[in-house]
């Protein structure tokens, strides 16, 4: 039997990444185990709110008969709100090993690939102190970075060229990183488009940019031309690539 298939007497917990956007970007692996599975797991940014994730494999799969479990997350800073999002974590690990310690296999989906800025990974060490023998399999996929190099046509590096991925809280940094690498990808730009655009200005690589927002949805937007972007055009899902 397959690794990934769960005896009758064993539980995993998958924690699958489900693409930027497009329905399509899922994996084969992804589609096989999401049907599999009796539950999915569902982040949210707020409680009321609708969840993009879900919304992907929505347009793959047909759900009917899982249970969705909704898992709350507040948008907000590890640093400044800890205490609030310890207690969000915790409830989703018990909702996660109720399934779990009853035989059930739960599928955790998270955008873009687990393994790039994914709400699970606060969630591991917890699920692991409380069973040190639970089966948790990571599925990749693709990334929201990827997904923007490709729908722009360009390449994140090249031969031995250095690629550095930034998130736009460390906008100090970037001059000094435009200087040690050849790629910079700034993610989550859209609160300090202004401020990146004076650095590269003032460096003199304007043209080296492009701007997308919403990579690998219906409303994606490219610009290869960053001074054609309108306050309109700044959004969460945004990031910008910059190629010397």
């Amino acid at each position: 039997m397959d690794s990934e298939h769960v005896k009758s007497c064993e539980a995993t917990l998958f924690v699958i990444g489900v693409g930027p956007g497009d329905p399509e970007l899922l994996t084969l692996k992804a589609m096989r185990i999401l049907s599999s599975v009796p539950c999915i797991c569902v982040p949210k940014g707020k409680e009321e709110g609708s969840s993009l994730a879900l919304s992907i494999v929505e347009g793959a799969l047909n759900l009917e008969g899982k249970e969705i479990i909704p898992a709350y997350f507040p948008m907000k800073k590890t640093t400044t709100c800890r205490h609030e999002l310890d207690t969000k974590w915790q409830e989703t690990v018990k909702l996660i090993m109720d399934r779990i310690d009853k035989g059930m296999s739960v599928a955790f989906i998270t955008l873009g690939d687990p393994t790039l800025y994914s709400t699970f990974f606060y969630l591991y060490d917890r699920l692991l102190e409380l069973n040190s023998e639970l089966d948790i399999q990571i599925i990749p996929g693709v990334s929201s970075i990827n997904a923007a190099a490709s729908r722009a046509g360009i390449p994140l590096g090249l031969a031995d060229e250095r690629i550095a991925i930034l998130p736009a809280n460390y906008v100090d940094d970037l001059e000094e990183t435009l200087k040690r690498f050849d790629t910079v990808v700034l993610m989550k730009v859209h609160k300090v488009f202004d401020d990146v655009v004076k650095t590269l200005d003032c460096m003199g690589i304007l043209n080296r940019a492009l701007y997308i927002s919403r990579a690998g949805m219906r409303d994606e937007k490219i610009f290869e031309n960053i001074m054609d972007v309108k306050a309109e055009d700044l959004d969460y899902f945004s990031m910008m690539i910059v190629r010397k």
